[in-house]
This record gives structure tokens, C-alpha cells and sequence, in this order.
């Protein structure tokens, strides 16, 4: 996208190619349009309370295009701010306008949707927790919480509630179902249950403490969301970070692609009640989650990145030990793709199952490995490599059915892709340092990370004000995009195909949620 001639766009410095625009209200609208008519994906939208610096509030929107990240940057006034929505050009935006009124008090204006969205009854209307004005600790008067679900009527129409407790030990979320027999009419999400105040916590953190932070975001994408964040906050302190670490870095990611999709490969089994399967890909996510305990320090490798490169370097026989496990990994891998390929009864529940056509993921901004699965060629370590990946040949994992089956199928290319890529880069290994201090003082400024997590783009954006500390974090799920497809591809399914179907997408709460 090239910005109007009278706007001028601001490089970010850092490991992601990236630029910030500065907008007056009346032109978001205009610029997001003329954006996506060139192809850019909306990634991100979140506010900022500006107030206490004796200003106002602003909205910011990450859009991502061939030449790279543009961040929008809107300023808005003190009192009553407001923006023209733009749900109607991306409508991923909707669920991201409601959060932000929720939050700050930020209104979209013309939004179809003006619901509550992370809103339960922890705080009451007309509160606004991440505004400057309330305390970190403030405690809010329990609001009644009622939430007006769209009603489905007519005859034979029943309505199935699920949730937010569920029966396995996972997070909670409220799914309503409109059937008509065991088809689905419509499935209407709720989320939120699980809002911790992320942001609200990182305010006022050391640029330390909220790398911890960032990496609890969402447990299961630990690496991601820790590399953005040092992404970010590198970027505002103008550090170069070690090769060597760089290179662990991109082993480690590519270590939690692989324990994930091994995880949900099993799980997907089990929903077919192949249980043979759940106990294979289990037993080999095990041990590479003991691997990574031996080696890294963590079987999840929490903590492992760190603003300024790693904490840890791989041991003296760990290029090694990591270089066998990846090939009697791969040998495994390929046997259970034989028996899932061709057993009938498992192809029978996949095939079909939970579709969303190529054009709708392409409308809706469908994104990561689901919309690989519809034909969505978007990857950023092929389309915006950052390092290493820039010096890698990437092969990108697509499929076109966009059903459960075709989600499998790329889970399966992308878990082989990953060990072959920790291999080769096992085969180029660095010598150096695997860390680099920040500067004791970081600068105020602005910064921006973004890197392809399991599920898909992870960003991290990071202020941080003139005492050096993070005066504004915003975690950014790929499952923000994503959940609201998984309410059109279980439309004229069974009931009975939702656990399945919701599998193969496997969405975050919590990275949802913060």
C-alpha cells in the first residue's frame, strides 16, 4: 500500500520490516479501504490511553502488505473518542472494535455489531479498566452479566447451549448451537471467560518483567510470543541481537510447531476414536517435550528468549542429540501418515467435515494454518522472512479443500517441513554469543514484532515511556481472526462433528482473551 501523497509513512527499525502512519480520524476509513483493495491483511487493532501525557486517546492497526507491516496510528480526542469502524472493509475488525470499547471506552462508529465482547460481569458498563485513569488494582462492584445471543426461530428449531465449563480440563468458552435434528443452523460464540488484564498488568513493568509476561500470553505459544516481544523491544532500544541466538531462536519455534501439531494430530485421532493414533503422536510429542526439558532448560522452553537474544545455548552434543531425534521423529511421522491416509473410517469424519471455501477464508481474513488448509498462501517466514529464515528455502504448506481433512494434511507437511528446517539449521551453526544487554536505559518509543506461531502470525506491539519501562503491551492471537470462521464451517454439520471440527482449528482462549 503506498500511503496518500500528503501522509508520510515513518520506518521502523528492527528485525520486521515495518513503517507507521500517522492518520487523522476521517482518513482510516479511506486509507483501510484503499488498502485492502491492494491485497493488505488486517493482523491487529488495539487502543492506547494517552490522557495522562496530556493528550488523548489513540487507535492503532496493524495491516500487513507485500512491502511489509504499515502501522496505522489514529490520535483521537480526550473526551467521548470515536473512530469509523472498519468491520465493513476487514470483518475480523468487529470482534477487535468491541474489545477495544470494552477496555478503553473507544467507540466504532457504524459498527453492525455494538455488543460487549470481553465484558462479563467482572466490571459494569461505562467502566473501562485499561484507561490510565484506574488503578491496577481497582476493584469493580460484580455487574449483572447478559449477553442478547441472536435467536433462531421457526419450526423444529432447538437450541443447543455448551459451555463455558466443559467436560475436559480446557479453558472455558460458550458455544450455542441452533439445530434443526443434529444439523447446525448457526453456532454463536461467547469468549472472554478467561481475561486476565495482561495489558493492564504490563503497564508500569520493567522491559524484563513483561518478557515473562509475554511468554505466558498463551502457554502453548510461548516461543512466539516471547520472540515478538523481543522483537519489539529490541527494535526500541536499536539492539542487534547475536547470530547464534538468532539461530536458536528459529530452532526453538520450530520445535513448538512441531510438540503442537504432533499434540493435535493425536487428539484429532481420538475424536475419530482412533485411540491408537491419540497414543502415538502422544508418545512422540513426549518425547520431544523431554527433549526440549534436557536441552533447553523447559519442556515447553518458557523463558527461553529473552530482549537481547537467549538465555541458554544448546549444550556441546545437542546439535546432535536434537539432529537423530528429528530423524527417528520424521520416520514415525510418515508411518502414522500412512495408516491416518488410509484408514476409511478416519477419512469418512475428516473428509468434508467443518469446510470453509477459499473464497469465504479470503473474505473473512481467515489466517495461519487454517487458511493455508482454505488456500490461503500466507506464511511469513516464505512472504516476510525475518533472520534466519530470510537465509532458509521455506516451503510453504497449502491445501485447498478447507475441510478438517485438508487441515490434517497440512499439520502433517508443516510437522516434516519443521524437521527438516531444525536439520538444516543444525547444519549451519554459528559460533558466538547467545546474548547481547540491552542498553541500561531503553528509550520511549514504539515497536513492533511479528512471527508466524503455530496457529499463525503472532504480534507483539510495545511502548514504552521515558522511564524506560512498558507503558503499553498489546499480545496479538491469530485465533482473533479465526474464531469467527469456525462458526460458518460448522454450519450443515452434525452436532456431533463439532469437537472434531473445533479440533482442527484449535483456537486459543487465552491468547484471545488477555
Amino acid at each position: 500500500m503506498q500511503p496518500p501523497l500528503e501522509l508520510e509513512a515513518t520506518p521502523i527499525r528492527g528485525a520486521v520490516v515495518a513503517r507507521q502512519l500517522e492518520l487523522t480520524p476521517p482518513r482510516l476509513h479511506e486509507v483501510c479501504a484503499r488498502a485492502k483493495a491492494e491485497g493488505s491483511r488486517l493482523v491487529a487493532l488495539w487502543g492506547c490511553d494517552d490522557t495522562d501525557l496530556g493528550q488523548g486517546f489513540v487507535l492503532h492497526a496493524a495491516l500487513l502488505e507485500r512491502s511489509g507491516l504499515t502501522c496505522l496510528r489514529v490520535p483521537l480526542g480526550a473526551e467521548h473518542p470515536h473512530y469509523d469502524s472498519i468491520a465493513d472493509i476487514f470483518p475480523a475488525a468487529s470482534r477487535m472494535q468491541r474489545a477495544t470499547y470494552d477496555l478503553l471506552g473507544m467507540h466504532a462508529q457504524g459498527s453492525p455489531d455494538q455488543r460487549k465482547w470481553l465484558r462479563h460481569g467482572a466490571w459494569p458498563g461505562g467502566a473501562f479498566p485499561l484507561r490510565k485513569s484506574v488503578a491496577p488494582d481497582a476493584a469493580f462492584v460484580p455487574a449483572d452479566d447478559h449477553y442478547p445471543f441472536v435467536k433462531v426461530e421457526g419450526e423444529g428449531v432447538h437450541e443447543i447451549p455448551v459451555g463455558p465449563v466443559h467436560a475436559g480440563t480446557i479453558e472455558p468458552g460458550h458455544f450455542r448451537f441452533s439445530i434443526v435434528g443434529e444439523a447446525v443452523l448457526r453456532l454463536e460464540e461467547r469468549l472472554g471467560y478467561t481475561h486476565k488484564g495482561i495489558e493492564k498488568r504490563a503497564e508500569g513493568m520493567t522491559i524484563e518483567q513483561a518478557a515473562r509476561l509475554a511468554g505466558r500470553v498463551s502457554g502453548d505459544s510461548t516461543v512466539a510470543y516471547a520472540w515478538a516481544y523481543a522483537q519489539a523491544v529490541e527494535s526500541i532500544a536499536g539492539a542487534e541481537v547475536p547470530p547464534r541466538a538468532v539461530w536458536v531462536r528459529a530452532i526453538a519455534l520450530e520445535l513448538e510447531r512441531v510438540h503442537n501439531h504432533l499434540g493435535d494430530l493425536g487428539y484429532l485421532g481420538n475424536d475419530v476414536a482412533l485411540a491408537f493414533g491419540f497414543f502415538q503422536f502422544w508418545r512422540l510429542k513426549e518425547s520431544l517435550l523431554r527433549a526440549n526439558a534436557d536441552l533447553f532448560g523447559h519442556r515447553y522452553l518458557m523463558d527461553l528468549i529473552v530482549p537481547g537474544g537467549v538465555c541458554r545455548d544448546l549444550p556441546a552434543d545437542g546439535p546432535r542429540r536434537l539432529f537423530e531425534l528429528c530423524s527417528d521423529l520424521e520416520r514415525e511421522v510418515v508411518v502414522l501418515r500412512g495408516i491416518y491416509d488410509e484408514h476409511a473410517g478416519v477419512q469418512d469424519r475428516f473428509m468434508g467435515a467443518g469446510r470453509v471455501a477459499p473464497a469465504l477464508a479470503e473474505a473473512l481474513g481467515l489466517t495461519g494454518l487454517a487458511g493455508r488448509a482454505s488456500a490461503i498462501a500466507c506464511d511469513l517466514r516464505v512472504d516476510h522472512p525475518c533472520a534466519p529464515y530470510d537465509g532458509l528455502d521455506v516451503r510453504m504448506a497449502t491445501h485447498a479443500a478447507g475441510d478438517v481433512a485438508a487441515r490434517v494434511s497440512v499439520r502433517f507437511d508443516e510437522v516434516l517441513e519443521s524437521l527438516r528446517l531444525i536439520r538444516v539449521l543444525l547444519g549451519q551453526a554459528l559460533a558466538g554469543a547467545v546474548h547481547e544487554p540491552l542498553p541500561a536505559s531503553t528509550p520511549a518509543g514504539f515497536g513492533v514484532g511479528l512471527i508466524e506461531g503455530w496457529r499463525g502470525e503472532v504480534l507483539v506491539g510495545v511502548e514504552t515511556g521515558a522511564d524506560g519501562r512498558v507503558r503499553r503491551l498489546h499480545p496479538h492471537d491469530p485465533s482473533w481472526q479465526n474464531w469467527p470462521l469456525l462458526e460458518r464451517a460448522v454450519i450443515d454439520n452434525i452436532v456431533p462433528d463439532f469437537p472434531l471440527i473445533n479440533k482442527s482449528f484449535n483456537l486459543s482462549y487465552s491468547g484471545h482473551d488477555l
